[in-house]
């Protein structure tokens, strides 16, 4: 009889929204016609300029390995644009690693700084790949459980009730996948406080900074007070830019933790595609206007689906702040899970069920309004008649 494997993967799930999606994706290659809302991969073109100057640059032969950190050039633009969109100072040559896409940084970020016993406070909803790499650090998730009924909001004294000796890390997600919530300057002022009187690290994943609506402004804690130090910004390309095939994420933060950090990126991906940095460079230092043009799109989106599902029978939904997605509660007398399989078998509309994202999220499912707007309207139609 062959040895067991890993007791740490083996207990750990696989990712809800890739299951939802392959299981919709099964149903479209049998001819279901099937609403498809259950991923996150923006509907639009990664914009041109950004594609032309990846291929040039292959063509011109850089598809060789560079810096495990990341491209000179790539470091150099991070930097300029942290300093000028979030206030934040950090040293491109030893602040910095550019990776394979986000879930690399995060999973490196964890690993280098947690380990076996460690907490982590995790406000919830959550995305579904927090806790699973939370677990392959060796750590444990504290779930901070955020309701729709509050907006979302996170307290002072529901914080404050969570943190124990064993807490070393705070994980944040401005703005929220799923959720939509934006962390307004009150509720930053109460984790930085939090972080600064109990010497903690925190996590800001940012990769929807540039997705807001209605004024809504995002906030990096790095930037408040006392923060610098113990702050690790993880941001990437996919979202903002409809890079999500390029894979293109990165970490910054401070340089003992980063050159940590660095050892994994070394002994694993050893750096991100060559040719996609480049492109990675276009996308911060050209025209912004696409990511413009694509906020504008979603907001609109959202205003429309949001005003269609709250107008149906049991069924209540925040208005998202932020982000490409909606998560509305379903009042049906069933789990989440029972929820989505109903929407897609019966509604032939495919979600991502909200105990995925914690158990705060029971009730709920997700959707991405990341898709065209004859989708979503097809979509509510379909949900509309089927609790109708």
């Amino acid at each position: 009889m062959a040895k067991p494997l890993s007791m740490k993967i083996t207990s750990m799930s696989g990712s809800a929204t890739v299951q939802v999606m392959n299981k919709a994706r099964t149903l479209k290659q049998q001819g279901v016609d099937i609403m498809d809302l259950g991923g996150g991969d923006p509907d639009f073109d990664t914009p041109e300029h950004i594609q032309k100057a990846a291929i040039e640059s292959m063509k011109s032969g850089f598809t060789h390995y560079v810096a495990s950190s990341g491209i000179p050039q790539l470091r150099k633009a991070i930097a300029k644009k942290m300093a000028a969109d979030n206030g934040v100072e950090v040293d491109p040559d030893k602040g910095i690693i550019v990776t394979s896409g986000g879930k690399l940084a995060l999973y490196a970020a964890l690993t280098a700084l947690l380990n076996e016993g460690d907490e982590v406070i995790l406000p919830e909803p959550a995305w579904v790949s927090y806790r699973p790499i939370i677990q392959l650090a060796g750590a444990t998730t504290v779930p901070l459980n955020l309701t729709a009924d509050s907006g979302f909001s996170l307290t002072e004294s529901a914080l404050k009730a969570l943190i124990t000796p064993r807490t070393k890390l705070i994980l944040l997600n401005s703005p929220c996948n799923p959720t939509g919530k934006v962390l307004n300057r009150k509720e930053m002022e109460i984790i930085a406080r939090a972080a600064v009187e109990n010497d903690l690290y925190v996590l800001s994943d940012e990769i929807y900074e540039k997705i807001i609506f209605d004024g809504h402004k995002h906030i990096s804690p790095a930037s408040l007070p006392g923060m610098a130090e113990r702050t690790i910004t993880l941001n990437g390309h996919s979202k903002a830019f409809a890079m999500t095939g390029w894979r293109l994420g990165y970490v910054a933060g401070p340089t003992t933790l980063i050159k940590e950090i660095g050892k994994i990126q070394e002994q694993t991906a050893t750096c991100a595609p060559s040719f996609v940095q480049v492109g990675g460079v276009a996308a911060l230092e050209g025209t912004q206007e696409p990511v413009a043009m694509m906020t504008a799109e979603y907001r609109r989106r959202r205003d429309f689906f949001v005003d269609m599902l709250n107008d149906m029978p049991r069924v209540s939904c925040f208005k998202p702040e932020g982000a490409f997605y909606v998560f509305p509660k379903f009042d049906v007398g069933k789990n989440s899970i029972e929820i989505a399989d109903m929407l897609l078998e019966k509604a032939r509309v495919a979600g991502t069920p909200g105990s995925a994202f914690g158990p705060a999220g029971e009730g709920h499912v997700r959707f991405s309004i990341a898709s065209a707007p004859e989708v979503l309207e097809t979509a509510a139609s379909r949900i509309k008649e089927m609790l109708s």
